[in-house]
């Protein structure tokens, strides 16, 4: 339950079986794990549809080796945030993408369980209402869905029956008054997501994400107000490719780090 040190060189990527990988175009390089889950868009995607500013504070819950936190920190200077990642192993490389890309003195990554009593996250310097904003790409798979073997895999993308629930709570506690929520889920999953956010929050935007054109949406972006009573909107969707490559609108947020306009 700590910020990892890094002050220990780094092993090379090869011998811990890690890959090397760019994103943003090579903007930023992460190390990550050569099997299990593995970066892709969807991290990219959550970071462009957060609305934050320089000099506030993010909290990412279930950051991984840290993606989407780098992409939102190379888009917005001066931005504090605190990475949490259940698995030791991928808080620590976490840990050491931040320090390699520049950002050790704004960012920090723990390894924490998001579920854990609000005291575990105080220790940490976690504290209630602290945040402007909390951002997360929870596991979203139902349990009775075929798992993967892998472990890391499995637990990135495969939700109990108490996983939504717990991950919401914990954002909530974490976020001040009018603080902003943005999540990415898996698009036949938005009514539970919307059930959820009901009771706490209003001014939720909804960006549908749509492989190509004439295809259904496979993920929605969300984003919530917390005690906000401002009424729900749901935008035209982003279409990922077009003729058979990325959209000029996908190219923007994915290669170049532009932000997804949520309103």
């Amino acid at each position: 339950m700590r910020a990892w040190d890094m002050s220990c060189p780094p092993m090379p990527a090869k011998s811990l079986g890690l890959t090397d990988d760019a994103i943003l175009g090579g903007k930023l390089r992460l190390l990550q794990p050569q099997r299990g889950h593995r970066f892709g868009h969807d991290a990219v995607l959550l970071a462009a549809a957060i609305p934050a500013r320089p000099g506030e504070r993010a909290i990412e819950l279930g950051a991984g080796v840290g993606a989407a936190g780098l992409a939102l920190l190379a888009r917005v200077p001066n931005l504090r945030l605190t990475m949490v990642e259940i698995e030791p192993e991928l808080a620590k490389l976490a840990a050491e993408n931040i320090a390699r890309n520049g950002f050790g003195e704004q960012a920090r990554a723990l390894a924490l369980d998001v579920a854990a009593p609000a005291r575990r996250f105080a220790a940490l310097g976690l504290h209630p209402g602290m945040a402007d904003h909390v951002f997360m790409n929870p596991p979203f798979n139902e349990a009775s869905r075929q798992a993967s073997p892998d472990r890391l895999r499995r637990a990135a993308h495969r939700a109990e029956k108490n996983t939504w629930s717990e991950w919401l709570r914990t954002a909530t506690r974490l976020l001040r008054p009018a603080g902003t929520l943005t999540l990415i889920w898996r698009s036949d999953g938005l009514g539970e997501v919307l059930a959820a956010l009901s009771p706490g929050y209003g001014a939720i935007t909804i960006l549908p994400v749509h492989p190509n054109a004439d295809k259904p949406a496979i993920r929605v972006i969300v984003r919530a107000v917390k005690e906000s009573r401002a009424p729900m909107a749901i935008l035209p969707g982003l279409v990922l490719n077009e003729d058979g490559a990325a959209s000029a609108s996908a190219e923007r947020v994915l290669r170049d780090g532009a932000a997804l306009p949520l309103g």
